[in-house]
Order: C-alpha cells, then structure tokens, then sequence
C-alpha cells in the first residue's frame, strides 16, 4: 500500500489556528507553537516561519513539559480568540492566545499569550526564537528584567514583555517554570509601548477583543443549517480583511505546497480581482453589507492605481493597491516537507486573464444592487472597459488557473468575459444609464454562440474547457452559478455528470488533471481544490439533486481541520494542502451551504435573477 507522506510533517498544514488584527495574523499549532506570522503587515517578511524550516527559521513554543498531555483546540465563542488546552489525569493548562483590534492603522500590532493553570500544577517551557525578513536576519535577543529586544535591519525591532524570567541559550529565549492551579503567567510580542503593559491591560485587552468579534458576528443575519459553520467562515474571511484597506488576502501564507515535494508553491498574502465577486455575494447573503462595500471600494482603488486603462487592470493587488509583486525564490528555506522553491511575491500580477473583468462587473452589480447607484464619472469607466471587452474576448490567456504554460482559449474566461458584458447591460437598464447597447449586446450573443460551438464536443456529449478540446475543468461549474446555462439545462447536466466521472473523488474535485492540461507547465499534478469541491456541491443543488448535494456537502465539512478551517486543497486522504487559511475556500463553503439550506428549506425562487 502507498505511504501517506503527509506523515512525515511534524506540523501538519491542517494542525492549526489563526489569530489575527485586521493587520496581520498568526497561525498556532495544536501543541502551542506560533510557526508562522508576518509582521507588522499580512504581506511583510516573516518573524516566525518554522513551518517551512523548522531548523532556520523563527518559532514561539509555550506548553506543557512531557508526553502525557492531550491537547483541544477551540475558539471562544463566536470569536477568533484561540483557546488551547492540555488535560491529563491530574491537571489542566489553559493557553489562550489574541491580537487586540488597535483602534488606529498606524499602531503596532501585537500577540497576547494568557497561559493558565486550572488544576494540578504543570511544568512549563517557553522557546522563542525571532528571525526578520524571512529569516535571513537573526539578532541576539537584548534580555532585560521583564522584556526583550530584538533589533533587526532597517529598524526593525520588536519586543516580547513577559511575566516570567528569561535566559538566552544558542539564539534562543528560554523559559522553565511551574504554575500550580489558579496561577497564570502572560506573554506579549509587540511594539516598544508593551513593555509598560501589566495583567490588568491583558485582561482588559482580551475582553475587548472577544467583545469586538462578537459583535461583529451579532450582525450576520443568516439563521439557517450549519449556522456556526457559516459563521466560522465569516471569522475567517474577516481575520484576512485589512481594517485599514477594505481588502481580502487569499490567504494568509505563502509557501506551503500544494503537491508535497513539489515546485507549486506560491504566495498568496494578496488581495485578487477574482475573488471580489465571491467575497461580495458571500458577505451579503449573511448580511455584512459594509464589508462587501469596503471591498468593492478597494477593487475601486485598484482600478485608480491602474489608471482606469483595461490594459494595465492586474488579476492581483497588494493589500494596499499597489502594483509590484515581483517574484522571489528564498532559496536558504528547506521548504515544507522540502517543497521547493519557496516564493515570495507572485509573478501572475502580469498574466493575461481575461475573467478578471467578469468578476470586476459583477462585484459592481452587486454593489449597485444592494447598495448606492454608481457615480457617473465612474459609469464612464465601466464603458471604457467593457469596450475593451468587445475587442479582446475572443483572445487566448493564462486562465483562472494562472498557468505558466503557453495561453489557451479558455472556456472560463469566455464565459467570464460574458458576464462582464451581461452585467454592465444589466446594471445600464436598471439605473436607467447611457451605454453603446447595441455593440455590447452584439458582443454578449456572439461569446455566448462561440461557447455553445466552440466548447461543446458533439462526440463526448458535453462542454469542454479549451477551444475545440477534450478536456474537463471544475471552473466550469461556475457556469448555471452566474447564470449563463440553465442548472438542470440537458447538456449542462451532462457536462456536471462527466465532471463527476472525471475530477471526483468522495466529494473532493480536482481542477483539472494536469497531465491532460498543456497550459500547465509545471511537473507533478496537485491536490483536490476545495472551492470546487463546494462549487460541485451547490451545482447538484441547483439541479435538485438535494440528497447527493447534502450528503457530499456533509463529507466536506468532515475534511475541515479540527476548527473548522479549510486550506486550498486536499490531498487524497483529505488533509490540508496548500496555503492556509484560503479565502476562497470559505467563501465558496458559504455560497454552497445557503443555497442548500434554501433549497432543502422550500424557500428557492422560481425565478432566479
């Protein structure tokens, strides 16, 4: 039988949580290690980044001495304040770990580590190591009574306050103390300022946070099936959300594999187009309108960073709009379970993709449709670039998929460039809004014939997703979900049954099979993608296939880590593969899981706008 490498991490990809600021966030393993965390910003170089080299790299351990301990993760309720907590026979430890919500965008951020002992007493170890810019830069810590310094290049500098003494072996901080039941100890990594910091400031500052996620959780409106799932997504997408920039990240990593061992491994600490229409539509249907309309106004100031020209509008932004991403390979990192090279940056920001202007028209509709009209000035925009639209759909790109390979006529982008043009006619008739609509309505009749004689193979008896090809591609099972082909459409269902046949495997849904793909350049194939595998899910719904849908929507949570978070993709045992938390994977759990639970609550439509 095939060994499960995945066995061979001693930190699984799926073996943590997240913290988070609205800044920046952390990623803690089950055993209370921070092995990951960018600072002071979600896109800045790493303090902690064990995860992909456990021999270099920073790491901030706190737990328990010995193996007798079992060790439960959970948040506080309604929240994304992270509790882990060792039991044995005789004793319980309690580690709660935080990042206050700072009130300026200017502020520091900070990690707080409230570790406390409930019964027994336990023999505690503390081992920090802080490593700037990716770990090619490792100060001596400056150890003081009640802190540390570490100044780093550039001014680089951060400080760790602690409420027990600390020593310096090889590079590292360490710490062993006992705590007896009722005691506790605190930890705060942050700015100069946490050096005045006491118990009491950690105290009020964790009661603040856990009463800033409540509240903002108290706003969701959605009281269907698999509430707290829907709401654990929302947390996740809220903790990738810049507080200052009304952005996205698709993740909060970079660098984790999504084959082990192997060369894809990219950077994803970045906010992308695509994803502007699937966060709106997910962050509307649970009722957080304003998120969705911050979101809509940082795509808005993408578009200003580009000029407004259609030409220069990029697939991917940093978190602050601007426009440099360039690609970089941190060839001193080993890489997780040796996938190399680790990147930083991502070199796709120059592709051609032709959906992007799709997923920028949808997001607008929505905005206008549950929130303000559009700006005249900025209704001029939109016409540049849905012209631009008219003259370029019929050309080759990179795809959703961002291949290296040569571009390809990608069924994906057609229908995307599509629903660019179906859109802005929309949006013009309903705001009444001057517009060429003869030239735009001609243009959406003739992608939608191109698709129907261009991508449909007559002999296999269903779509296709390159020009004239063979080939399947999940991205296709976005077409009955943004309207272009009926859900229970003959040919549709088809084209559904023969992805089933061809990229599922117990509910999880390959991309595509990369062997069968020459657009991917890349060697080896990938994981099974978990948005596709809710996309397939909500498809069935659509087609009212309620009882398949249910029962392979109820395997997808089980793949779900132990709190309920999801990375980009699965491995064939359904482990996490890929960068972590992904965006896109919860925004399309919650998509799924609302459509269903309306469908299986009576309440669907008939008529489907």
């Amino acid at each position: 039988m095939k060994k499960n490498k995945y066995k061979q991490s001693l930190r699984p990809i799926g073996d943590h949580g997240i913290i988070g600021d609205l800044r920046t966030c952390a990623l803690i393993t089950s055993d209370g290690a921070i092995d990951f965390l960018c600072w002071p910003n979600l896109d800045s170089p790493s303090l902690f980044v064990s995860l992909l080299d456990d021999e270099r790299a920073g790491v901030f351990t706190l737990s328990p001495d010995g193996d007798q301990w079992r060790s439960l993760q959970s948040y506080l309720p309604d929240s994304n304040v992270l509790q882990t907590r060792w039991l044995t026979e005789g004793a319980i430890v309690e580690l709660t770990d935080f990042m206050p919500i700072r009130e300026s965008h200017d502020a520091l951020p900070c990690i707080i580590r409230r570790l406390r002992v409930d019964q027994g007493e336990a023999s505690i170890t503390l081992r920090c190591r802080v490593n700037f810019d990716y770990a090619r830069h490792a100060p001596s810590p400056q150890v003081n009574k009640t802190f540390v310094v570490w100044q780093g290049e550039n001014d680089d500098k951060i400080t760790l306050k602690t409420s027990v003494p600390l020593e310096e072996k090889e590079g590292f901080l360490h710490s062993t103390f006992t705590l007896r039941a009722g005691e506790e100890a605190f930890f705060i990594l942050g700015g100069d300022e946490v050096k005045r910091w006491k118990k009491q400031d950690v105290i009020q500052r964790q009661q603040e946070t856990l009463a800033y996620w409540q509240q903002w959780v108290d706003k969701n409106k959605y009281k269907g099936r698999w509430h707290e799932i829907l709401i654990r997504s929302a947390l996740v997408l809220k903790l990738l959300s810049s507080k200052a920039q009304g952005s996205i990240a698709a993740a909060a990593t970079f660098g984790l594999p999504e084959l082990l061992g192997g060369e894809r491994n990219w950077d994803y600490r970045a906010a992308w187009i695509r994803d502007s229409s699937f966060s709106c539509y997910a962050l509307i249907r649970l009722g957080y309108v304003d998120e969705a309309a911050d979101f809509g106004r940082w795509v808005g100031r993408c578009m200003e960073a580009s000029r407004f020209d259609p030409e220069k509008l990029q697939v991917m932004y940093r978190m602050d709009c601007s426009t440099e991403l360039n690609e970089e390979e941190l060839s001193h990192l080993k890489g997780y379970c040796a996938s190399v090279p680790v990147r930083i940056g991502n070199d796709a920001y120059k592709q051609r993709q032709l959906d992007i202007y799709g997923e920028l028209l949808d997001t607008l509709y929505l905005a206008t449709k549950y929130g303000d009209g559009i700006p005249h000035r900025a209704w001029e925009h939109v016409i540049k670039l849905v012209d631009h639209v008219c003259d370029i759909w019929h050309t080759a790109d990179a795809g959703i998929w961002e291949m290296r390979g040569e571009a390809e006529h990608f069924l994906y982008s057609r229908l995307m460039c599509w629903v660019a043009l179906d859109r802005a006619l929309r949006l013009g008739a309903k705001r009444s809004l001057s517009m060429p609509y003869q030239r735009w309505e001609s243009a959406r009749q003739a992608i939608r014939e191109d698709i129907w004689e261009n991508f449909w193979n007559e002999k296999l008896g269903h779509f296709t997703s390159t020009r004239h090809g063979t080939d399947l591609d999940a991205s296709m099972l976005l077409m009955p979900l943004l309207r272009f082909v009926s859900a229970k459409d003959p040919d549709w269902l088809a084209t559904l049954d023969a992805i089933k046949r061809k990229l599922v495997r117990d509910g999880m849904v390959r991309r595509y099979i990369a062997s069968e793909t020459p657009a991917d350049s890349l060697h080896g194939e990938e994981g099974y993608f978990v948005a596709c595998s809710f996309w397939y899910i909500e498809c069935l719904a659509r087609a009212d296939r309620l009882g398949e849908a249910r029962e392979e929507f109820e395997k997808a949570l089980k793949y779900a880590n132990h709190l309920g978070l999801y990375a980009e993709e699965f491995d064939a045992w359904g482990h996490a593969l890929g960068n972590f938390p992904q965006a896109l994977s919860h925004l399309a759990l919650i998509s799924a899981a609302y459509y269903l639970n309306k469908k299986l609550s009576g309440k669907e439509q008939l008529w489907q706008p």
